[in-house]
Protein backbone atom coordinates (compact mmCIF):
# COMPACT_ATOMS: atom_id res chain seq x y z
CA UNK A 1 0.00 0.00 0.00
CA UNK A 2 2.74 2.30 0.76
CA UNK A 3 4.45 1.77 -2.58
CA UNK A 4 1.11 2.35 -4.48
CA UNK A 5 1.02 5.78 -2.41
CA UNK A 6 3.82 6.96 -3.16
CA UNK A 7 3.55 6.53 -6.56
CA UNK A 8 0.26 8.17 -6.58
CA UNK A 9 1.85 11.28 -5.16
CA UNK A 10 4.98 11.49 -7.43
CA UNK A 11 2.82 11.09 -10.31
CA UNK A 12 0.62 13.83 -8.78
CA UNK A 13 3.93 15.94 -8.21
CA UNK A 14 4.99 14.86 -11.67
CA UNK A 15 1.91 16.54 -12.88
CA UNK A 16 2.09 19.43 -11.00
CA UNK A 17 5.44 20.37 -11.77
CA UNK A 18 5.55 19.95 -15.14
CA UNK A 19 3.09 22.29 -15.95
CA UNK A 20 3.73 25.79 -15.65
CA UNK A 21 0.34 27.19 -15.39
CA UNK A 22 0.29 24.62 -12.36
CA UNK A 23 3.40 26.35 -10.90
CA UNK A 24 2.29 30.15 -11.57
CA UNK A 25 -0.73 29.57 -9.88
CA UNK A 26 0.94 28.65 -7.05
CA UNK A 27 3.52 31.67 -7.04
CA UNK A 28 0.71 34.03 -7.68
CA UNK A 29 -0.85 34.75 -4.51
CA UNK A 30 2.25 35.04 -3.25
CA UNK A 31 3.66 37.93 -5.74
CA UNK A 32 0.47 39.34 -5.44
CA UNK A 33 1.15 39.90 -1.72
CA UNK A 34 4.24 41.55 -1.94
CA UNK A 35 2.92 43.57 -4.76
CA UNK A 36 -0.41 44.58 -3.48
CA UNK A 37 1.14 45.60 -0.11
CA UNK A 38 4.41 47.52 -1.24
CA UNK A 39 1.81 49.51 -3.05
CA UNK A 40 0.05 49.54 0.29
CA UNK A 41 2.61 51.69 1.72
CA UNK A 42 3.08 53.77 -0.87
CA UNK A 43 -0.60 54.68 -0.21
CA UNK A 44 0.23 54.95 3.71
CA UNK A 45 2.98 57.39 3.02
CA UNK A 46 0.76 59.59 1.05
CA UNK A 47 -1.71 59.48 3.76
CA UNK A 48 0.64 60.51 6.51
CA UNK A 49 3.18 62.74 5.02
CA UNK A 50 3.20 66.08 5.41
CA UNK A 51 2.82 68.51 2.39
CA UNK A 52 6.45 69.68 1.56
CA UNK A 53 4.80 72.84 0.11
CA UNK A 54 2.45 73.34 3.13
CA UNK A 55 2.53 76.66 5.06
CA UNK A 56 1.04 75.80 8.78
CA UNK A 57 -0.80 78.22 10.53
CA UNK A 58 -0.46 78.50 14.25
CA UNK A 59 -2.56 79.93 16.61
CA UNK A 60 -1.02 80.89 19.85
CA UNK A 61 -2.57 82.53 23.03
CA UNK A 62 -0.27 84.61 25.32
CA UNK A 63 2.64 84.52 22.85
CA UNK A 64 5.71 85.24 25.11
CA UNK A 65 7.93 87.81 23.37
CA UNK A 66 11.19 85.27 24.36
CA UNK A 67 9.73 82.42 21.40
CA UNK A 68 8.21 84.85 19.31
CA UNK A 69 10.95 84.69 16.97
CA UNK A 70 11.78 81.10 17.27
CA UNK A 71 8.50 79.93 16.16
CA UNK A 72 8.81 82.12 13.13
CA UNK A 73 11.80 80.41 12.71
CA UNK A 74 9.95 77.50 11.83
CA UNK A 75 8.27 78.80 9.13
CA UNK A 76 4.58 78.66 10.34
CA UNK A 77 1.99 81.46 10.00
CA UNK A 78 1.52 83.03 13.28
CA UNK A 79 -1.82 84.42 14.59
CA UNK A 80 -2.46 85.36 17.71
CA UNK A 81 -5.71 84.96 19.67
CA UNK A 82 -7.29 85.40 22.93
CA UNK A 83 -8.55 83.33 25.77
CA UNK A 84 -12.26 82.94 24.85
CA UNK A 85 -11.08 81.99 21.67
CA UNK A 86 -8.97 78.80 22.38
CA UNK A 87 -11.82 76.65 22.04
CA UNK A 88 -13.48 77.37 18.48
CA UNK A 89 -9.50 77.02 16.89
CA UNK A 90 -9.93 73.41 18.84
CA UNK A 91 -13.24 72.60 16.99
CA UNK A 92 -11.40 74.04 13.67
CA UNK A 93 -8.33 71.47 14.56
CA UNK A 94 -10.50 68.42 14.93
CA UNK A 95 -12.41 68.79 11.39
CA UNK A 96 -9.19 69.90 10.01
CA UNK A 97 -9.80 73.47 9.19
CA UNK A 98 -6.94 74.37 11.48
CA UNK A 99 -3.92 73.01 12.36
CA UNK A 100 -2.01 74.08 15.38
CA UNK A 101 -2.95 75.55 18.95
CA UNK A 102 -0.62 76.46 21.38
CA UNK A 103 -1.76 78.36 24.57
CA UNK A 104 1.23 79.82 26.99
CA UNK A 105 0.11 80.81 30.40
CA UNK A 106 -0.18 84.56 31.14
CA UNK A 107 3.21 86.34 31.28
CA UNK A 108 5.13 83.23 31.09
CA UNK A 109 8.17 84.82 30.32
CA UNK A 110 8.11 85.93 34.01
CA UNK A 111 6.70 82.84 35.54
CA UNK A 112 9.24 80.62 34.40
CA UNK A 113 11.95 83.86 35.58
CA UNK A 114 10.71 83.37 38.88
CA UNK A 115 10.31 79.15 38.99
CA UNK A 116 13.17 77.82 41.09
CA UNK A 117 13.24 74.01 40.16
CA UNK A 118 14.92 73.18 43.38
CA UNK A 119 12.41 75.32 45.69
CA UNK A 120 9.44 75.07 44.04
CA UNK A 121 6.36 73.55 45.75
CA UNK A 122 3.68 74.19 42.54
CA UNK A 123 4.05 72.60 39.23
CA UNK A 124 6.49 74.55 36.72
CA UNK A 125 4.36 76.99 34.11
CA UNK A 126 2.63 74.56 31.39
CA UNK A 127 2.12 75.14 27.84
CA UNK A 128 -0.70 73.11 26.05
CA UNK A 129 -0.23 72.36 22.76
CA UNK A 130 -3.39 71.24 20.68
CA UNK A 131 -3.13 69.22 17.16
CA UNK A 132 -5.31 67.30 14.70
CA UNK A 133 -3.08 63.26 15.06
CA UNK A 134 -4.64 61.95 12.13
CA UNK A 135 -4.10 65.30 9.69
CA UNK A 136 -0.32 64.67 8.55
CA UNK A 137 0.25 68.50 8.27
CA UNK A 138 -1.49 69.23 11.81
CA UNK A 139 1.15 66.10 13.04
CA UNK A 140 4.32 67.19 11.46
CA UNK A 141 3.38 71.20 13.03
CA UNK A 142 3.43 69.21 16.30
CA UNK A 143 6.76 67.92 16.17
CA UNK A 144 8.40 70.83 14.82
CA UNK A 145 7.45 73.15 17.63
CA UNK A 146 7.19 70.49 20.57
CA UNK A 147 11.11 69.74 19.12
CA UNK A 148 11.70 73.64 19.41
CA UNK A 149 10.24 74.12 23.17
CA UNK A 150 12.57 71.08 24.23
CA UNK A 151 15.64 72.97 23.04
CA UNK A 152 13.89 75.92 24.88
CA UNK A 153 13.43 74.49 27.72
CA UNK A 154 16.67 72.60 28.30
CA UNK A 155 18.67 75.61 28.19
CA UNK A 156 16.37 76.98 30.95
CA UNK A 157 16.88 73.64 33.39
CA UNK A 158 13.34 72.23 33.32
CA UNK A 159 11.29 75.57 34.37
CA UNK A 160 8.30 75.08 32.31
CA UNK A 161 6.32 71.76 31.00
CA UNK A 162 4.95 70.98 28.09
CA UNK A 163 1.13 68.74 27.93
CA UNK A 164 1.60 68.00 31.46
CA UNK A 165 -2.11 66.74 31.60
CA UNK A 166 -1.38 64.20 29.25
CA UNK A 167 0.05 60.64 30.73
CA UNK A 168 2.19 58.13 28.82
CA UNK A 169 -0.88 56.31 28.91
CA UNK A 170 -2.89 59.03 26.79
CA UNK A 171 -0.16 59.43 24.10
CA UNK A 172 -0.43 56.73 21.05
CA UNK A 173 2.54 55.17 20.12
CA UNK A 174 3.75 54.26 16.65
CA UNK A 175 3.63 50.67 17.54
CA UNK A 176 0.27 50.69 18.46
CA UNK A 177 -0.54 52.55 15.23
CA UNK A 178 1.68 49.75 13.67
CA UNK A 179 -0.87 46.87 14.70
CA UNK A 180 -3.76 48.72 13.94
CA UNK A 181 -2.98 49.55 10.51
CA UNK A 182 -2.40 45.81 9.87
CA UNK A 183 -4.17 44.47 11.87
CA UNK A 184 -7.53 45.76 10.54
CA UNK A 185 -6.63 44.89 6.91
CA UNK A 186 -4.38 41.40 6.88
CA UNK A 187 -6.20 38.81 7.69
CA UNK A 188 -8.65 39.53 5.54
CA UNK A 189 -6.00 39.61 1.98
CA UNK A 190 -4.30 36.74 3.14
CA UNK A 191 -7.44 35.00 3.05
CA UNK A 192 -8.03 35.59 0.27
CA UNK A 193 -4.95 35.02 -1.13
CA UNK A 194 -4.64 31.83 0.61
CA UNK A 195 -8.33 30.86 -1.29
CA UNK A 196 -6.94 31.91 -4.55
CA UNK A 197 -3.63 30.06 -4.34
CA UNK A 198 -5.97 26.79 -3.20
CA UNK A 199 -8.37 26.94 -6.43
CA UNK A 200 -5.50 26.45 -8.57
CA UNK A 201 -4.53 22.71 -6.73
CA UNK A 202 -7.86 20.97 -6.28
CA UNK A 203 -9.94 21.68 -8.91
CA UNK A 204 -7.44 20.38 -11.45
CA UNK A 205 -6.22 17.14 -9.44
CA UNK A 206 -9.36 16.01 -9.11
CA UNK A 207 -11.93 17.53 -11.61
CA UNK A 208 -9.70 17.83 -14.18
CA UNK A 209 -8.84 14.06 -13.92
CA UNK A 210 -12.71 13.05 -14.39
CA UNK A 211 -12.54 15.44 -16.97
CA UNK A 212 -10.09 13.58 -18.75
CA UNK A 213 -10.94 10.23 -18.22
CA UNK A 214 -7.24 9.34 -16.12
CA UNK A 215 -9.24 9.11 -12.97
CA UNK A 216 -11.75 6.43 -13.84
CA UNK A 217 -8.94 4.54 -15.41
CA UNK A 218 -7.07 4.27 -12.13
CA UNK A 219 -9.92 3.60 -10.38
CA UNK A 220 -10.55 0.62 -12.59
CA UNK A 221 -7.18 -0.84 -12.28
CA UNK A 222 -5.90 -3.02 -9.24
CA UNK A 223 -5.14 -0.30 -6.86
CA UNK A 224 -7.18 -0.19 -4.04
CA UNK A 225 -9.49 3.14 -4.23
CA UNK A 226 -8.02 4.14 -0.12
CA UNK A 227 -4.88 4.30 -1.85
CA UNK A 228 -5.52 6.43 -4.42
CA UNK A 229 -8.08 8.91 -2.43
CA UNK A 230 -4.45 9.00 0.00
CA UNK A 231 -1.90 9.33 -2.19
CA UNK A 232 -4.07 12.33 -3.55
CA UNK A 233 -4.91 13.99 -0.36
CA UNK A 234 -1.08 13.84 0.77
CA UNK A 235 -0.42 14.93 -2.45
CA UNK A 236 -2.49 18.65 -2.16
CA UNK A 237 -1.24 18.52 1.21
CA UNK A 238 2.21 18.59 0.56
CA UNK A 239 1.68 21.03 -2.22
CA UNK A 240 -0.67 23.14 -0.05
CA UNK A 241 2.19 23.55 2.33
CA UNK A 242 3.99 24.43 0.18
CA UNK A 243 1.85 27.22 -1.22
CA UNK A 244 1.20 28.43 2.36
CA UNK A 245 4.70 28.55 3.01
CA UNK A 246 5.03 30.64 0.23
CA UNK A 247 2.60 32.73 1.11
CA UNK A 248 4.13 33.40 4.36
CA UNK A 249 7.52 34.16 2.91
CA UNK A 250 5.77 36.84 1.37
CA UNK A 251 3.68 37.72 3.88
CA UNK A 252 6.60 38.34 6.03
CA UNK A 253 8.83 39.96 3.25
CA UNK A 254 6.11 42.44 2.43
CA UNK A 255 6.05 43.69 5.99
CA UNK A 256 8.69 45.92 5.68
CA UNK A 257 7.24 47.53 2.50
CA UNK A 258 3.98 48.22 3.90
CA UNK A 259 5.27 49.42 7.16
CA UNK A 260 8.06 51.74 5.61
CA UNK A 261 5.56 53.62 3.89
CA UNK A 262 5.03 55.54 6.94
CA UNK A 263 8.10 55.23 9.04
CA UNK A 264 7.54 57.81 11.68
CA UNK A 265 4.21 56.24 12.38
CA UNK A 266 4.90 52.62 11.74
CA UNK A 267 8.23 50.74 13.64
CA UNK A 268 8.97 47.81 10.88
CA UNK A 269 10.22 46.00 14.40
CA UNK A 270 7.18 45.55 16.34
CA UNK A 271 7.14 41.89 15.23
CA UNK A 272 9.12 39.25 16.48
CA UNK A 273 10.28 35.99 14.86
CA UNK A 274 7.31 34.11 17.37
CA UNK A 275 5.07 36.21 15.94
CA UNK A 276 6.26 35.23 12.56
CA UNK A 277 6.51 31.79 13.55
CA UNK A 278 2.77 31.65 15.03
CA UNK A 279 1.92 33.51 11.71
CA UNK A 280 3.14 30.75 9.60
CA UNK A 281 1.65 27.56 11.74
CA UNK A 282 -1.69 29.58 11.60
CA UNK A 283 -1.31 30.17 7.35
CA UNK A 284 -0.32 26.18 6.74
CA UNK A 285 -3.36 24.78 9.11
CA UNK A 286 -5.64 26.92 7.05
CA UNK A 287 -4.79 26.22 3.77
CA UNK A 288 -4.65 22.40 4.47
CA UNK A 289 -8.43 23.20 5.93
CA UNK A 290 -9.15 24.99 2.38
CA UNK A 291 -7.75 22.59 -0.20
CA UNK A 292 -9.90 19.44 2.01
CA UNK A 293 -12.96 21.97 1.74
CA UNK A 294 -12.28 22.28 -2.01
CA UNK A 295 -10.98 19.44 -3.00
CA UNK A 296 -15.04 17.73 -1.44
CA UNK A 297 -16.44 19.93 -4.05
CA UNK A 298 -14.21 19.21 -6.65
CA UNK A 299 -14.88 15.69 -6.60
CA UNK A 300 -18.86 16.74 -7.01
CA UNK A 301 -17.93 18.42 -10.22
CA UNK A 302 -17.83 17.06 -13.93
CA UNK A 303 -15.06 19.23 -14.93
CA UNK A 304 -12.39 21.87 -13.80
CA UNK A 305 -15.20 24.59 -15.41
CA UNK A 306 -17.74 23.50 -13.39
CA UNK A 307 -15.63 22.63 -9.75
CA UNK A 308 -14.37 26.58 -10.37
CA UNK A 309 -17.98 28.11 -11.14
CA UNK A 310 -19.38 26.00 -7.84
CA UNK A 311 -15.96 26.84 -5.79
CA UNK A 312 -16.61 30.90 -6.39
CA UNK A 313 -19.29 31.19 -4.21
CA UNK A 314 -17.24 29.87 -0.98
CA UNK A 315 -14.50 33.20 -2.34
CA UNK A 316 -17.37 35.38 -0.82
CA UNK A 317 -17.76 33.66 2.55
CA UNK A 318 -14.10 33.99 2.73
CA UNK A 319 -14.26 37.49 2.05
CA UNK A 320 -17.32 38.12 4.47
CA UNK A 321 -15.39 36.04 7.35
CA UNK A 322 -12.14 37.60 6.42
CA UNK A 323 -13.54 41.40 7.02
CA UNK A 324 -14.65 40.20 10.69
CA UNK A 325 -11.07 40.55 11.57
CA UNK A 326 -11.65 44.23 11.09
CA UNK A 327 -14.27 44.68 13.69
CA UNK A 328 -14.73 43.64 17.49
CA UNK A 329 -10.97 46.23 18.21
CA UNK A 330 -9.06 42.81 17.81
CA UNK A 331 -9.02 39.30 18.28
CA UNK A 332 -11.60 37.29 20.09
CA UNK A 333 -10.48 36.41 23.57
CA UNK A 334 -13.99 33.88 23.86
CA UNK A 335 -11.84 30.28 23.72
CA UNK A 336 -15.06 29.38 21.57
CA UNK A 337 -14.62 31.08 18.92
CA UNK A 338 -11.38 29.64 17.84
CA UNK A 339 -13.06 25.91 16.97
CA UNK A 340 -15.19 27.98 14.29
CA UNK A 341 -13.47 26.83 11.05
CA UNK A 342 -12.07 29.51 9.01
CA UNK A 343 -13.39 32.16 11.68
CA UNK A 344 -10.83 31.10 14.10
CA UNK A 345 -7.75 31.88 11.41
CA UNK A 346 -8.99 35.25 10.89
CA UNK A 347 -9.47 36.03 14.86
CA UNK A 348 -5.49 34.39 15.07
CA UNK A 349 -4.17 36.09 12.31
CA UNK A 350 -5.66 39.14 13.89
CA UNK A 351 -4.52 38.71 17.31
CA UNK A 352 -0.79 38.49 15.87
CA UNK A 353 -1.01 41.75 13.73
CA UNK A 354 -2.63 43.62 16.87
CA UNK A 355 0.08 41.85 19.03
CA UNK A 356 -2.34 40.44 21.26
CA UNK A 357 -2.87 37.50 21.03
CA UNK A 358 -2.93 34.07 23.40
CA UNK A 359 -0.86 30.94 22.90
CA UNK A 360 -3.99 28.69 23.50
CA UNK A 361 -6.48 30.21 21.57
CA UNK A 362 -4.28 29.92 18.74
CA UNK A 363 -3.19 26.28 19.33
CA UNK A 364 -7.18 25.35 19.90
CA UNK A 365 -7.75 27.00 16.06
CA UNK A 366 -4.72 25.44 14.49
CA UNK A 367 -5.48 22.18 16.05
CA UNK A 368 -9.24 22.67 15.23
CA UNK A 369 -8.29 23.21 11.09
CA UNK A 370 -6.01 20.11 11.19
CA UNK A 371 -9.53 18.13 12.77
CA UNK A 372 -11.56 19.51 10.07
CA UNK A 373 -9.16 18.95 7.53
CA UNK A 374 -8.66 15.40 8.31
CA UNK A 375 -12.76 14.85 8.66
CA UNK A 376 -12.41 16.87 4.71
CA UNK A 377 -10.18 14.30 3.94
CA UNK A 378 -12.87 11.10 4.81
CA UNK A 379 -15.38 12.67 3.46
CA UNK A 380 -13.24 12.92 0.04
CA UNK A 381 -11.63 9.01 0.62
CA UNK A 382 -15.66 8.22 0.79
CA UNK A 383 -16.29 10.11 -2.10
CA UNK A 384 -13.58 8.17 -4.06
CA UNK A 385 -15.42 4.74 -2.95
CA UNK A 386 -18.35 5.89 -4.82
CA UNK A 387 -19.03 5.14 -8.42
CA UNK A 388 -21.88 7.78 -8.71
CA UNK A 389 -19.78 10.64 -7.79
CA UNK A 390 -16.49 9.25 -9.32
CA UNK A 391 -18.26 8.43 -13.16
CA UNK A 392 -20.85 11.05 -13.63
CA UNK A 393 -19.88 12.56 -16.70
Amino acid sequence: MKSNVLTIMNKEFARFFGDRRMIVMMLLPAILIYVVYSFMGTAITSMYTPDENYTTTVHIANLPASLEKSISDIGFDIVQIKADEIAAVKERIAVKEADLCVVFPQDFDSAVSRYDVTTASAPAPNIEIYYNSVEPNSGSAFNNILMMLDFYESSLTNKFDVNRSITDADQVTSEDISASIISSMMPMLLMIFLYSGCIGLAPEAIAGEKERGTLATLLVTPLKRSELAAGKILSLAVLAFLSGLLTAVATIMSLPNLMGGAEEFIDATIYSVTDYAVLAVVILSTILLLVALISIISAFAKSVKEANTAIMPVMIIIMLVGVSGMFGGGAQKSTIMYFIPLYSSVQSMSGVFSLDYSVANIAISCLSNLVYACIGGFALTKMFNSERVMFSR
